[in-house]
């Protein structure tokens, strides 16, 4: 499973699955049109540290990188050794939400495997 993480990790449910945390090294429009991308890519390691230690403390193997700025360009140049059989697109800070929204679409007609966006569950009532 290929996890585009695009903020902080979500809680799902990826038992028994290998894991592959993808962190595009978002940035904003200006940032990116003058090459300054030290700042998103350390932002983006951070999320993949993030995701990696609550996978393992969740008992799921999971390894970690980070791609580039584009997301989709991220999925398609995710390491070609990792056979990934899903793409689950993970946001649940109100932008990332609405970049995953518009990512799932995209990217289903883009890459021949199953695309899903994670939720984050609902809290249970007390």
């Amino acid at each position: 499973m290929l996890v585009v993480a695009l903020d902080a990790p979500i809680p799902a449910a990826f038992s028994n699955a290998d894991v592959l945390v993808l962190a595009p090294a978002l940035n904003s429009w200006l940032r990116h049109w003058v090459s300054d991308e030290d700042a998103a890519r350390g932002r983006a390691q951070e999320r993949v540290a993030a995701w990696l230690d609550h996978l393992e403390r969740s008992g799921v193997h999971a390894r970690g990188c980070v791609g580039d700025a584009d997301p989709l360009q991220a999925i398609e140049d995710a390491p070609l050794t990792f056979p990934a059989d899903e793409i689950v697109i993970a946001g649940q800070s109100e932008r990332s939400a609405r970049l995953a929204d518009e990512l799932v679409p995209r990217a289903r007609r883009r890459f021949e495997l199953p695309v899903v966006r994670a939720e984050q569950p609902l809290p249970t009532a007390a």
